[in-house]
């Protein structure tokens, strides 16, 4: 970044402190020190995204904290790293008035409206160029934090723009707010900063894959994720959420007596970058400083194109006139200021009709409503079908047959349902009923009462069956190539394959006459088959299907097996002992290998010469590469899978980002942020492809 926080010196000395205070006492004369070196590495991995200290050495050094604290409550400071600790349920959120209104911001949607804007302004100004910072509109919810003397005092929501609720409890869970900054460096006694909270791209999904994997209804979308985090009653639920913060205005600076208005804040560029230096995280980087109209106009649409490169959702951008003394002179209307501007960017949502739900069936039972509506484009894609999740979801936005409905498409995340529009109704639409039992075996379905999800219990259900196959078949598993979701189908239809363990015992002399499975699919399909016998037991053991076992909790479970019939012994308490594996992963694990029908298979599987003992491991015990972490990033000769494969082979781990838990990077052709992250911290071998495989071959 430009304008750095700390300085390289005092970055070296903060690190070195942390490797001390690791390995030593800590007395009360630490304290300082310890409260620094966590603050510091909470700015460089929230704020900088580029963390200086692994996840166990802070938690060591947190935990020295907090009993150096309890051992000495009065060392408690507001500033200190521990007081982002809930202290227990918010019970309600009172309404606090903001110092200055927070107002909308007048919308523009062609350069028309930019080109009428910017005549305004500069009639109001009296200047014929005007100089414009132009940065991202974020998609989340708007956020009011108030400092005094150094300190985080109020954290609270836009509200009505007047008041909003007193989220000060829940705003200090967001780790990119600073709980104290030195404003006063600046003669500062009080500022009011307003800013967006959201959760980006990858954290959103990780929440839903999480919610979905619990039995939970998934979060609609980013942002409304971020806006219903802020009033959650539990702070400890909030922090899980991973919300970030942006902060891009100064609304009110109240400076000491006598002293004058600093030159750092005189302009919004120069804000931007002085509050970055003092370690909040703003839109600094993605905003540009431009000179005439005609400029603004091509940034706006230059993001519109590179909306979805960026890891956080933006609907537009914002324009505003850089120098503050020029906004006062424009002034503002009791609506909006008139001084700033939003280029929205082209609507990602449609309405169209609900003909149908459908029901499928998952390979773990779920049952899912699935809609079918009237085709409809948004966000460059033509949707007829979209996930409705589960019953609640259907329920919460009161969806019937024959529905005008809402559809949504933002950035990567799928499309789903916004809403219904029952104001439309005319009467014809009709109840949608959820079936009682499952539409393909019509087993009666079961609904644990701590989850959302209804499911066929029944494991011989064909529904089932049918993914499971696939599942096993797939890239990830056995990577039988050739035989895809639509090949299994049509064998299964046919008769031809009725289980996994089919799989081996494809008829192929009948299955000859098939239309469209000429001789060459047939004989690439039987290679495939025969090589997946070879696939290492990790593989095996995620292509079985096991509910909340996926790629890398299978590859956890084979480091502590020989053969999988060792895990048929194991209980949840040995389980949970394993990397990773908690109390409900590891229930799923025993109840899958305690079922006679799974056991069934695996040995049908053994008969069959398929691979069960783990030769990795045997391997890896004698690997040069055992304790080592490796990432690749960039275009590289090889497959990616096999140059992991290779690594594993040889007792190394793979990592899926950059972090200072990272041995070796390797690079290949256009790689992006990964290398620049590893450059910045300085402690990771970075190889090219050929220095790579030097290594493997040593």
């Amino acid at each position: 970044m430009t304008n750095m926080m700390y300085s390289a010196s005092q970055q070296s000395e903060l690190l070195a402190g942390a490797k001390q205070l690791l390995h030593i006492e800590v007395t009360p004369e630490h304290l300082a020190q310890l409260k620094d070196i966590l603050n510091f590495a909470d700015w460089t991995y929230y704020v900088n995204d580029n963390p200086v200290l692994a996840d166990s050495e802070y938690d060591a050094l947190f935990k020295k904290l907090k009993v150096l604290e309890q051992h000495h409550p009065s060392l408690i400071t507001p500033d200190s790293p521990t007081q982002r600790i809930a202290k227990g349920l918010n019970k309600d959120f009172p309404s606090v008035a903001h110092l200055v209104p927070m107002l909308s911001l007048e919308n523009s949607y062609d350069a028309e409206d930019l080109l009428d804007w910017d005549r305004k302004c500069r009639e109001l100004s009296g200047q014929e160029d005007i100089e414009y910072c132009v940065e991202p509109k974020f998609d989340g919810a708007s956020i009011s934090l108030i400092y005094e003397n150094d300190l985080l005092f109020r954290g609270a929501t836009r509200g009505d723009g007047v008041q909003g609720d007193d989220i000060t409890n829940n705003t200090k869970q967001i780790r990119s707010v600073p709980l104290m900054a030195s404003l006063s460096k600046y003669h500062i006694r009080q500022i009011e900063i307003r800013g967006e909270v959201l959760i980006n791209k990858k954290s959103f999904t990780q929440n839903n894959e999480k919610l979905v994997a619990d039995g939970l209804a998934p979060l609609a979308n980013p942002r409304n994720a971020a806006s219903g985090s802020l009033r959650m009653k539990d702070p400890n639920e909030v922090a899980k959420r991973g919300l970030d913060s942006f902060l891009y205005h100064v609304s009110n600076l109240t400076l000491n007596e006598n002293e004058s208005y600093p030159d750092e804040f005189r302009t919004h560029y120069d804000t931007l970058k002085t509050l970055e230096s003092l370690g909040f995280k703003t839109s600094f980087s993605n905003t540009r400083l431009i000179h005439g109209i005609a400029k603004v106009i091509d940034t706006c649409l230059e993001f519109e194109n590179k909306r979805d490169e960026l890891p956080y959702e933006i609907d537009g951008m914002v324009i505003k006139v850089n120098r503050m003394d020029l906004q006062d002179k424009i002034g503002q209307t009791s609506h909006h200021p008139r001084w700033a501007i939003a280029f929205k960017f082209k609507a990602r949502q449609a309405t169209s009709k609900l003909l149908n739900v459908e029901y499928q069936v998952g390979r773990t039972g779920s049952v899912t409503p699935v809609a079918k509506i009237e085709p409809v484009y948004v966000g460059g894609v033509t949707i007829s079908s979209l996930s409705l999740f589960n019953q609640d979801v259907v329920k919460e936005k009161n969806l019937m047959l024959g529905d005008t409905v809402l559809i949504e498409r933002a950035g990567d995340v799928i499309p789903y349902v916004v809403k219904s529009f029952p104001e439309l109704r005319d009467g014809s639409e009709q109840v949608i009923d959820f079936p009682t039992h499952c539409p393909v075996c019509h087993e009666a379905l079961y609904k644990p009462a701590e989850e959302a999800v209804w499911r066929c219990t029944n494991i011989n259900c064909e529904a089932q069956v049918i993914e499971k196959i696939a599942h096993f078949a797939s890239k990830d598993a056995m990577d039988i190539r050739g035989l895809g979701d639509a090949l299994v189908r049509k064998f299964f239809e046919q008769g031809y394959l009725k289980s996994i363990a089919g799989i081996y015992s494809l008829p192929f002399e009948e299955m000859k006459t098939m239309e469209g499975f000429g001789e060459k699919s047939m004989t690439n399909l039987m290679e495939a088959i025969e090589k997946s016998k070879t696939q290492a037991l990790n593989r095996l053991l995620f292509g079985l299907g096991i509910r909340y076992v996926g790629e890398t909790t299978a590859k956890t479970l084979t480091r502590h097996i020989s053969h999988i019939a060792d895990l048929y012994s194991m209980s949840i308490e040995q389980l949970c002992t394993f990397e990773d594996v908690g109390i409900k992963v590891a229930g799923s694990i025993v109840d899958f290998f305690s079922h006679p029908d799974n056991r069934q298979l695996i040995a049908e599987l053994e008969a069959c010469g398929l691979n069960f003992r783990n030769e990795l491991k045997q391997e890896i015990v004698s690997g040069g590469l055992a304790g080592k972490t490796f990432l690749f990033t960039g275009t590289l000769t090889m497959k990616r899978s096999d140059a992991e494969a290779m690594v594993e082979a040889k007792g190394g781990n793979i990592l899926g980002s950059v972090s200072s838990k990272l041995n070796y990077l390797v690079v290949g052709d256009d790689a992006g942020s990964k290398l620049e992250k590893a450059k910045k911290l300085g402690t990771i071998n970075i190889l090219t492809e050929e220095e790579f495989m030097t290594l493997i071959e040593s």
